[in-house]
């Protein structure tokens, strides 16, 4: 499935239980020789009995509490077997309720309150207002990139503030932003330009899958950044690479709603016995998901 060309490998595991390895995973992330996607996403039976949990790994087999676009897809997945609505979807960040909407295959969900905190992004050190940080790269008396606005939306963003987001090697300074030591857990890095009333350009490279064409947590992020900090209203659209998401940050609750298009790329099977490929893709041999590892 793709949200706005952020796509995803999704598991049926709510009647078999399916474990693989982070090296298997990123093995099928690999574009060149597996299937290819910015996430996997494994669809569990709810421990908390509401109507699936979503587990979440990036291409690189690292698995992450939040993803806003598959939360939409997983959502629609949910909604149109069970003829419903809305579905509540658990994930580690918490619960999620997700809404069908008037226009086909266009999904809400509610990602809930961002964090503010400097303690909750987390940062490595206390910063009083997150609005804008002390963080730069490149020369001091001329940085490439500085004073980023923070947000947890389930996981961390830091945002930049720029004029054009193509005048920027993203593909370079994202992996450095991404890992630097302010970050304890790694960041989402966002490249952000206001060029409208409340509507916003947006590139993004994420923690743990490089270069995306949409990042629904970014989006939902950078419009509470730009918010708080006067540069927009409560609801905008961000214009992602993929295209646009509608963001509203409700003043009665400060819950975050976004809503997008959602698509199904295609259905299939794979079956477990033939990931032999995987292990030796991913330099593995003795990594082992039989079908018997991976009940």
């Amino acid at each position: 499935m793709n949200g706005l060309g952020n796509d995803f490998l999704v598991w049926d595991a709510r009647d078999d239980a399916l474990r693989l390895t982070d090296d298997v995973i990123a093995a099928l992330g690999n574009r060149q020789t597996g299937v290819g996607f910015d996430q996997m996403i494994t669809v569990e039976r709810s421990p908390l009995g509401v109507d699936a949990f979503m587990r979440i790994h990036n291409c690189d087999g690292s698995q992450v509490d939040a993803c806003g676009n598959a939360t939409r897809c997983i959502g629609r997945l949910l909604m149109e077997e069970a003829g419903a609505d809305a579905v509540t979807i658990e994930t580690n960040a918490g619960l999620l309720r997700a809404y069908s909407s008037k226009l086909p295959r266009t999904i809400t969900v509610d990602m809930g309150e961002p964090r503010l905190l400097w303690n909750q992004i987390p940062l490595a050190e206390e910063f009083h207002d997150t609005r804008a940080i002390e963080l730069q790269i490149g020369p001091i008396d001329d940085p490439i990139l500085h004073t980023p606005s923070v947000v947890n939306m389930g996981n961390p963003h830091a945002i930049f503030w720029v004029d054009d987001v193509e005048a920027y090697d993203l593909a370079t300074v994202g992996p450095l932003l991404e890992h630097h030591p302010i970050f304890p857990e790694g960041a989402n890095i966002s490249l952000a330009d206001v060029f409208g009333r409340n509507e916003i350009r947006v590139k993004v490279w994420e923690r743990g899958a490089g270069l995306t064409r949409a990042c629904g947590t970014a989006a939902c992020a950078v419009a509470v950044a730009a918010a708080r900090d006067k540069r927009a209203g409560r609801t905008s659209v961000i214009h992602l690479p993929g295209g646009p998401l509608t963001i509203e940050w409700r003043e009665s609750d400060d819950h975050v709603l976004m809503t997008g298009a959602t698509e199904i790329e295609y259905e299939g099977e794979i079956d477990l016995e033939t990931l032999d490929w995987a292990r030796t893709a991913a330099g593995d041999p003795a990594n082992d998901s039989s079908p018997e590892a991976a009940q």
